[in-house]
């Protein structure tokens, strides 16, 4: 697959050219001719959810370094990145990044950690973020900071970066065989899911304590808590029914609401999880990776081993599951969910919308735009069944320069109430506040989706936009990144 395959979005010279594009490839995406700024500007809105108030619609996804000691605290990378976070002008801050709530729960061995140990210096990250809002914004007015906390399950390597120590919720024929993970490989037991749930509350107190205004039940990307939620085969308790694969959540949640009252909680959700993919054996080469296709699943019919699809046919999403969810989560009083897509470790095109793949990838088998357009549609028709929640969409960067004018028609049309920035936000943090000041884009600082900020981490270096952050560019990291990508050009 050659690159020139699918248009670089810096080649439309203008919105009418990317609007025939979407014409062309028959989607319905929503794109503004013009943005507007200022105090009538879609983004500067206001919005009020379970007693907080968010001072603006442009809202920062967790992005992670792979930066922490190995204590599980921040580093000075880390606590830049945060800063740089803080300095955005987004007001709402979902989680930061991923922090476990116990060491063995690390997806790499420099992941954030919540413990006794590491409290006081994630509270200070905390602050450094609210700092730099304050000298970027004058005040932190409408600033709303969460925490994400996780447990990596089946992508759990807290001790090398090259080796899965994996917890697992229930054994998967595919994502076993693609992760090395051996046949007779534990499955956690009831008890030991328990005393997770234990964990989770006990770091959400923590959080509390540090001045965090919510936390994030992570069930997103393949991590543990997103396991449970396809669990069909799993016996007990903790699987088969729907009620039971969110039994870890509901009781997550009660514990959070007895221990920590005053605490909110969200959930970062991956809305469908469709079949795992792989590069195209028939169109790799030993130095470059083909497109990617579905893993061989015809045997396996129906398909009981993801959420949010049809069994029939797991590469096509199906929203009965998740709405079915979200009225779980109604129950619960939680209705602030950030809405995602699939697994950065298995169908990456699916959930990081992307013209160039990180090393352990492959090329994306559709328009990146057509992902983009699956996100916006996935989060519309969760927003349009259940208004009354607060819903953050994701997704957004492959939008590139045509980023603004998008993300202002979805939120006119009322198809989300937030705009979610990830991999933007390394590049050229300041887009969110230069978006509310009416500041034109600038291009030289889009980040292109080279995907470097993944294949770092992939390969044991720290994460971060390589190609436009010269303190990532002129580090030792960067020579080393060079060699790796080697492998992941055209085939």
């Amino acid at each position: 697959m050659k690159f020139g395959e699918f248009p670089k979005l810096a080649s439309f010279g203008s919105i009418a050219a990317f609007q025939a594009h979407l014409a062309a490839l028959g989607l319905d995406m929503p794109c503004d001719d013009i943005v507007a700024s200022g105090a009538s500007s879609a983004f500067a809105a206001p919005i009020e959810i379970a007693g907080m108030k968010i001072g603006n619609r442009l809202a920062l996804n967790p992005m992670e370094g792979w930066d922490g000691e190995l204590d599980g605290r921040p580093s000075d990378n880390t606590l830049r990145r945060w800063r740089r976070f803080g300095a955005s002008g987004g007001k709402l801050v979902w989680g930061g990044e991923a922090v476990a709530v116990r060491p063995d729960g690390r997806a790499n061995p420099n992941q954030l950690v919540m413990s006794a140990s590491t409290q006081s210096s994630i509270a200070r990250l905390r602050e450094a973020l609210v700092d730099a809002h304050c000298e970027a914004m004058a005040s932190d007015e409408g600033l709303v900071i969460g925490l994400q906390l996780t447990h990596s399950g089946r992508f759990c390597k807290p001790h090398d970066h090259k080796r899965f120590e994996p917890v697992i919720a229930y054994r998967h024929p595919l994502l076993d065989r693609k992760f090395g993970h051996p046949d007779d490989r534990h499955v956690m037991s009831d008890d030991e899911i328990r005393r997770l749930v234990d964990d989770f509350v006990i770091a959400a107190k923590r959080a509390h304590e540090c001045g965090f205004d919510f936390v994030d039940i992570k069930h997103c990307h393949g991590y543990l808590a997103h396991e449970f939620l396809s669990a069909h085969t799993r016996p007990g308790p903790y699987g088969g029914s729907l009620e039971n694969r969110t039994r870890f959540l509901r009781e997550v949640v009660s514990g959070i609401r007895t221990e920590v009252p005053g605490l909110g909680i969200g959930v970062r959700l991956s809305a469908a999880d469709v079949v795992p993919f792989r590069a195209d054996p028939a169109r790799s080469k030993p130095d470059a990776l083909g497109p990617g296709i579905p893993e061989q699943f015809s045997s396996l019919l129906p398909y009981l081993y993801a959420f949010g699809v049809d069994p029939q046919n797991p590469t096509e999403i199906d929203l009965a599951e998740p709405f079915a969810l979200f009225e779980i989560l109604r129950g619960l009083d939680i209705r602030f969910v950030n809405v995602t897509l699939a697994s950065p470790y298995y169908n990456p095109h699916v959930t990081r919308p992307a013209l160039y793949p990180p090393s352990d990838g492959y090329f994306p088998p559709e328009d990146p735009l057509i992902g983009v357009m699956r996100h916006l549609e996935t989060v519309r028709r969760l927003k349009e069944a259940y208004p009354d929640f607060c819903v953050m969409g994701s997704g957004y960067t492959y939008l590139q320069e045509f980023l603004p004018n998008v993300a202002q028609a979805v939120l006119r049309l009322n198809w989300t109430d937030l705009v979610g920035l990830g991999r933007m936000l390394l590049a050229y943090p300041e887009l969110p506040r230069e978006l509310l000041e009416g500041r034109p884009v600038q291009r030289k600082r889009l980040c292109r989706t080279f995907s470097d900020c993944t294949t770092a981490p992939r390969n044991g270096l720290v994460s971060g936009c390589y190609p436009l952050d010269a303190h990532y560019k002129k580090s030792q990291e960067f020579k080393r990144l060079a060699v790796l990508k080697k492998p992941a050009k055209s085939a």
